[in-house]
């Protein structure tokens, strides 16, 4: 894609984002149709915004979270800054057409992890974590079918990023922890709406880290110390409305929890 087609495209998404507005799908004249361009797209989109980039996400690392936007493998996402809320305010489901809660991991990077020639491994990845977080990712699309649009149209559309809220550092030593057998609960108005571990996260949260820091490397972008990574839904989508109380337990963990409005 020409710079000019990458800037088109931005624009139209940003507009989307701003006005809680919709489109079918980015016109043909900017549409990126490889992985590449829709990550450079994503990058414009970011730029437009005057946001800063408060960390990445992962959608689609699980089989449902695949199913729920029609795609085969996992996409990256940044996570802008003004998008980033605290537990238990209020999240605005206004113009959110998705309309799900995800239970996630997610972890706060303590060093750079530069882009580079050769893959990272998933210990040399862990290696540069400085924390654990239990989160909550509230996410959309500014296409009405995303389910139809496929991969690079939705990475340009920031994977569909909308609201994310990280918990409290975790205290517990979760690091020696085997994270894929981890059991998380969302609890919907008080009661239980679903369960899931880690495993679902491309077999291990960590993996899907390892996975992120290589897919964005190959961009040439790289994890920054201090960003937060979120790895993506280990419970399937929870389908929320205004009104409700979500409550994501990670046990020792920790919880975290929204009021959506």
């Amino acid at each position: 894609m020409h710079p000019e087609q990458i800037q088109h495209a931005a624009q139209i998404l940003w507009k989307c984002w701003s006005e809680h507005a919709r489109i079918d799908d980015l016109p043909a004249e900017c549409r990126p149709l490889r992985r590449e361009d829709g990550y450079r797209v994503q990058a414009e989109v970011a730029r437009i915004s005057g946001q800063q980039t408060y960390g990445w996400k992962i959608a689609a690392t699980s089989t449902a979270g695949q199913r729920h936007i029609g795609v085969d493998g996992p996409l990256a996402g940044r996570l802008l800054s003004k998008r980033v809320l605290e537990p238990l305010v209020k999240v605005p489901l206004e113009g959110n057409i998705m309309r799900v809660a995800e239970a996630e991991f997610a972890f706060r990077m303590g060093s750079d992890l530069p882009p580079r020639n050769h893959p990272y491994s998933v210990d040399e990845v862990m290696t540069a974590v400085e924390a654990l977080h239990p989160a909550i990712e509230i996410p959309d699309s500014r296409y009405r079918d995303f389910a139809r649009v496929g991969a690079a149209p939705l990475i340009a559309d920031n994977a569909c990023a909308a609201w994310f809220v990280p918990g409290i550092e975790t205290t517990a030593p979760w690091y020696e922890r085997n994270l894929a057998e981890h059991t998380v609960t969302v609890t919907l108005n008080g009661h239980i709406a679903g369960e899931g571990k880690g495993a679902n996260v491309l077999g291990d949260p960590r993996v899907a880290l390892a996975w992120i820091a290589n897919e964005l490397s190959t961009c040439g972008e790289g994890l920054r110390a201090g960003q937060v990574v979120t790895t993506g839904t280990c419970v399937a989508p929870v389908q929320i409305a205004p009104g409700d109380l979500v409550l994501v337990d990670f046990g020792e963990f920790g919880k975290v929890a929204i009021q959506v409005c």
